[in-house]
Order: C-alpha cells, then structure tokens, then sequence
C-alpha cells in the first residue's frame, strides 16, 4: 500500500508548484495581444509629440522608447503582485526562489535577458525544452520562477 508523501512540517508552506509550460506560452501570447494596445497608444503619444518617427534617428528613439514603455510595464506588474493580467488570467505568478515577489533588480534583470532571449531566435524561452525544471533561462539565471497561483 502506497503512503502519501510527507508534508511541510508544522508550521511551514507548502513549496508553490512550478508553471507547467502550455499556461507559461499561452500567458505570453495573451501579454502580446495586451501589449499591442500598450505599444499602439505609446507609438500614438510619441509620433503626437515628436512627428514623424519613420526615418533616421527618430525611428531608434521611437523604437527605445517602446522598448522602455513595455519594460516599465512587465517590471511594473512583476513588482507589485509578480503577476500581469496574463499570468493573472492563466493562474501564473512569478516569484523568487525563495516564494517573494521578485526585487527590482530581478524584474529589470529578467526583462533584459529575456528580450536579448528573444532576440536569439527564442533562445532563452527553448532552454526550458532541456531545463531539468523546464525553467526559462532568464528565470533560472534571475533566481525566478513562474508557480501556479490560484485564480
């Protein structure tokens, strides 16, 4: 007769369960559909404020500019309850390794290695293909991770 595994001792939390990979990926399409409006009503204020923005160094500062607006908003939501509406809607939160709601440092650091993961052809977000933990590589590096949060 199998026995249940043992619990958390007495007085301590249950370790949150890690993500599994279909809610992770379904969280990031909807964050892309959410940020289309974002970066549509950013591009709008810009192009009001500054003119055309198609040609020289206009389009790289516009393109900056966006860069900055999306990472406020992921850094913004990471920090305050370490879920967007996404992860909010999926029943994903991220937290550090050791269950808190990741530092500053840790959610600006994991928006830049994950644009430069995505800019390598989705590197960082395949490495969870190979991960023991199934854990992005920006998340593994940033001592992060997205558990289940209940909805």
């Amino acid at each position: 007769m199998a026995t249940a595994p043992p619990g958390p001792a007495a007085g301590e939390a249950a370790a949150p369960e890690l993500a599994r990979l279909w809610p992770r990926f379904g969280a990031i399409v909807y964050d892309g559909i959410l940020l289309f409006g974002i970066v549509f009503i950013a591009s709008w204020i810009f192009t009001v404020l500054t003119g055309d923005a198609t040609r020289g160094p206009g389009r790289f500062v516009h393109q900056v500019f966006l860069v900055v607006i999306i990472g406020a908003y992921f850094v913004y939501c990471w920090r305050r309850s370490g879920q967007t509406l996404a992860m909010k809607t999926w029943g994903l939160r991220l937290v550090t390794t050791s269950g808190q709601v990741p530092t500053l440092a840790q959610a600006i650091g994991r928006y830049i290695l994950a644009l430069i993961g995505l800019l390598c052809l989705g590197a960082g977000f395949l490495w969870a293909a190979a991960d023991r933990d199934r854990q992005f590589l920006h998340d593994r590096l940033m001592r992060t991770r997205i558990v289940r949060a209940p909805i």
